[in-house]
């Protein structure tokens, strides 16, 4: 089942206040971004958020793990009632993006044409 477009609207109006955030969709599912990092994945209508030691921290007892897909790095996995907290996911996606490190850059290749 793929991640309805309502659902990841809903996660954005959630995180209205994180930073910057959007996301992407990719193979019918969602990459969510917080200030140009990717701090999540939407996947089966279901919130997992990249596990870092202070996210684990601030979850505490919501801290569940699961995976976004087959062969997919655990994630932490959101359930309803927490992204319902929209004070509590704004803070776990900050926290995500400031421990996050900052994504590498991709350099393009430049092909040089003979005249």
């Amino acid at each position: 089942m793929k991640t309805k477009q309502s659902t990841v609207d809903f996660i954005l109006d959630q995180l209205i206040s994180a930073g910057d955030v959007s996301a992407r969709k990719m193979f019918g599912e969602y990459a969510l971004y917080c200030d140009g990092k990717v701090v999540a994945l939407v996947c089966r209508d279901t919130l997992f958020v990249k596990i870092t030691d202070q996210g684990h921290k601030y979850s505490g007892k919501h801290y569940k793990e699961g995976h976004a897909y087959k062969g997919a790095k655990a994630s932490m996995v959101i359930d309803e009632n927490q992204i319902e907290d929209r004070e509590w996911l704004t803070e776990l996606i900050r926290i995500t993006a400031e421990n996050l490190p900052a994504p590498k850059k991709k350099f393009r290749k430049q092909f040089l044409h003979g005249d």
